[in-house]
């Protein structure tokens, strides 16, 4: 049966996202995405061990450490207890997205909680490893970047100076690369200033015009056109939607219903603005292989695919398939990432050691001939 969205309290929902929104920015989670899959996998057991919700998450709450997330559980087993279904208790604690508000309201009401509760384990077990490969990537190049500002600081401010006092006892004529390099060791700490704070100016512009429409489908198509980069954005946000699509038909919602949640979850410009037209589509009456046909953001594999899908009324089966082969995909290209981009750096910083040392050792060689004569 399906479950329709104008069901949910508006006001309720208005409320929840105007408290998280503070929320995010005073206060920081009490329940992160692990723990989130630990909860979802452990209520899922007891719950399929013909264990009832209330003591469910009584004993889920026993297990945790002292004062660790004790007053969330008290708030939802608190709402329980007045009769507040599960998802108005999640919903209380402003600590769950509108998906996965949404998804446990749906198994409440279709009696399919266990498993839609197993589905939200395996949803947020690939986004904790998403995240991991993600943070894999960048941890090295972040750390190169600081070790190279690190080498630069030290050599600008202590190496070169040395240098440059040998240099001035002879009063010799320096190569332009040895002036420029001691151009730039006595300004480094200014230029270093300067660094810092463009990098800290861009970070809260872009906080500050992250949501705005013309930012968003601008920075998007950039980014689209970045070769390899890209491709695997576009990769994570549709392993995403697909796993958000799975889980939703798999519920039976209906697949207006389902593309209206995920459009508010998605986060993704360019596929935001092509689901919107398709659920337009579909709401005119064409399927949703014909409605997807005309967004670059769905290759040709995608369409075949999912109209082979509709035919035999298995969409949300290969929506799961669909969901898994980019989530490999994803993997298989930030592996790929990382074992290339690891000597590219070394060579980078290695490049800038070495262009420092010639740009000081060469004007060495000809004060050794002054020296000489």
């Amino acid at each position: 049966m399906g479950v329709h969205l104008k069901h949910i309290n508006r006001k309720e929902s208005v409320f929840r996202k105007n408290k998280t929104h503070s929320q995010k920015i005073f206060f920081k989670k009490k329940i992160n995405d692990r723990k989130k899959m630990t909860l979802y996998k452990d209520l899922s057991i007891l719950l399929n061990a013909g264990i009832d919700l209330k003591e469910s998450l009584s004993i889920i709450k026993n297990q945790q450490k002292k004062n660790s997330n004790e007053s969330l559980y008290d708030n939802i087993l608190n709402n329980i207890i007045k009769g507040k279904p599960f998802y108005q208790a999640l919903n209380y604690t402003n600590e769950f997205s509108d998906y996965e508000i949404y998804s446990i309201k749906i198994g409440e009401e279709t009696h399919m909680l266990e498993k839609i509760l197993d589905e939200l384990h395996i949803y947020v077990e690939k986004r904790v490893k998403l995240k991991k490969q993600i943070i894999s990537l960048l941890a090295y190049p972040a750390f190169i970047l600081l070790l190279t500002l690190g080498t630069l600081y030290f050599m600008l401010t202590y190496v070169v100076p040395l240098f440059e006092t040998v240099f001035n006892q002879f009063n010799q004529e320096l190569p332009e690369l040895t002036k420029f390099i001691i151009h730039l060791s006595e300004n480094f700490n200014f230029l270093l200033f300067i660094f810092l704070s463009s990098v800290l100016s861009i970070y809260l512009l872009y906080t500050v015009i992250k949501n705005n429409i013309i930012f968003r489908k601008i920075s998007s198509q950039i980014v689209l056109k970045i070769p390899f980069l890209g491709k695997l954005i576009k990769e994570i946000y549709m392993a995403r939607f697909c796993q958000s699509m799975s889980l939703l038909l798999t519920s039976k919602t209906s697949i207006i219903e389902s593309l209206e949640l995920v459009i508010k979850m998605i986060n993704y410009y360019p596929l935001e603005i092509a689901l919107k037209d398709v659920k337009s589509q579909i709401e005119k009456g064409n399927t949703f292989g014909e409605a997807i046909k005309k967004f670059s953001i769905f290759d040709s594999n995608v369409i075949s695919m999912i109209k082979i899908a509709e035919e035999v009324n298995q969409l949300d089966s290969m929506f799961v398939r669909l969901a898994l082969n980019f989530n490999e995909e994803v993997t298989h290209k930030t592996t790929l990432v990382g074992k290339i981009i690891e000597p590219v750096l070394i060579l980078f910083i290695g490049c800038i050691v070495g262009l420092i040392m010639i740009s000081m050792y060469a004007p060495m060689f000809d004060l050794s001939k002054v020296i000489g004569n």
